[in-house]
């Protein structure tokens, strides 16, 4: 049996994608199975170190983006998409897999075009509340449909849709409390504040931080993801925002969090301040109160959307970017944190709007839908 995954190049795409190989893996193991060729067909890799560790093969497919604005880039978008079609028709017919597996995202259109020209069975995951249009397109050929909040079933056929949640790997599943003061050099007895902007950070996010770090650091341990291309600036200015200050080491900035400073991250904090694209799922999975700030314009308005979503099951507070000031910030910490009652009721929603299955019901789905076209 071969598995083709295909999804935008993001982590919100990509890491889902391993969580549903994660479980390909186990129920193989667990069904006797003989082990599926698997393959992930992207315009780049994102990630071949986590490719490898389980065996999926590269397929390079070229994809144009297209801007809902007047910009040149669409002409030469438009003609990259056009290669890219052209190039998985001939990728998918020597591949030709059994099943297709789609997070969605303009760099899977080549892809899923070539699965429908060539009668492959389509399954698609919708990660945000509003589905994007390559998946809005996609539902009307594929078999079946998994999403991630409850409101995106009402975008797809009612009888191909079913609300799985978000897949999760394992070890983001995981937070990991032994060691972890120790791991991140923070005291014990200090309330954590733990702050993700996404893989690439988020500049308005580190704004926020920044211009109330004295205060933050007056109350709180602050461990801070501030993206790769923001690490310098942000380190900077905070060693002169905190000169003089008798907390100075309570500020720790990291550029990523690896997958163990992440769980370790997780294990310890009180209340998480993030973005609202699929790290909601890892903050849900951990049951942690948070205050989550959609990015404002992002395409179809998804991450206000995700965010009120959460929000409504009572798991978080969102504020939105415009109204994201020092003292908001630090209003919000304050209230939440200082109500146990409140923290509680949070923490248990968070809980309960995780689904730690989602990868297994997925995964499931594949290997019986793949199964059946092998034969």
């Amino acid at each position: 049996m071969k598995i083709l995954f295909t999804g935008g190049g993001t982590g919100g795409h990509f890491y889902p994608i391993i969580a549903v190989t994660e479980a390909i893996e186990d129920l193989v193991r667990a069904q006797k199975l003989i082990d599926p060729e698997l393959y992930y067909a992207a315009p780049s890799p994102y990630d071949s170190e986590m490719l490898r560790a389980h065996n999926i093969t590269f397929v390079h497919i070229n994809a144009g983006k297209l801007r809902r604005y007047f910009s040149l880039l669409n002409v030469f978008d438009f003609i990259k998409t056009g290669w890219g079609i052209i190039r998985s028709l001939f990728t998918i017919f020597f591949i030709y897999p059994d099943v297709v597996f789609s997070k969605g995202g303009y760099a899977s259109f080549p892809t899923l075009l070539a699965a429908r020209l060539f009668d492959i069975p389509v399954i698609i995951h919708e990660s945000d509340a509003v589905p994007g249009k390559v998946n809005v397109w996609a539902a009307k050929f594929a078999k079946k449909i998994a999403v991630s909040y409850p409101e995106a079933a009402a975008f797809f056929p009612k009888e191909k849709v079913a609300y799985t949640g978000n897949p999760m790997r394992k070890s983001s599943r995981l937070p990991e409390k032994e060691g972890a003061l120790e791991f991140l050099k923070l005291q014990p007895a200090v309330p954590v504040l733990l702050v993700l902007g996404g893989s690439q950070g988020a500049v308005a996010l580190n704004e926020a931080i920044l211009s109330s770090l004295p205060q933050l650091v007056a109350s709180y341990q602050v461990i801070h993801q501030t993206g790769s291309a923001n690490i310098t600036d942000v380190e900077g200015r905070a060693r002169l925002i905190l000169e003089g200050s008798a907390h100075t080491d309570r500020y720790k900035p990291f550029a990523y969090l690896n997958d163990l400073a992440l769980r370790m991250s997780a294990g310890i904090t009180s209340l998480v301040i993030s973005r609202a694209g699929s790290t909601i799922f890892e903050i849900a999975t951990w049951g942690v109160p948070s205050i989550i700030i959609p990015l404002p314009g992002a395409a179809e308005d998804h991450q206000t959307k995700n965010a009120f979503s959460y929000a409504r099951a009572g798991a978080c507070v969102v504020v939105e970017q415009n109204n994201l000031t020092e003292t908001v910030l630090l209003s919000e910490i304050g209230r939440i944190l200082g109500d146990t009652e409140l923290t509680e009721k949070m923490s248990k929603a968070a809980k309960t709007f995780s689904r730690i299955d989602a990868a297994e019901l997925i995964a499931s789905a594949l290997l019986s839908v793949g199964l059946s076209h092998e034969s």
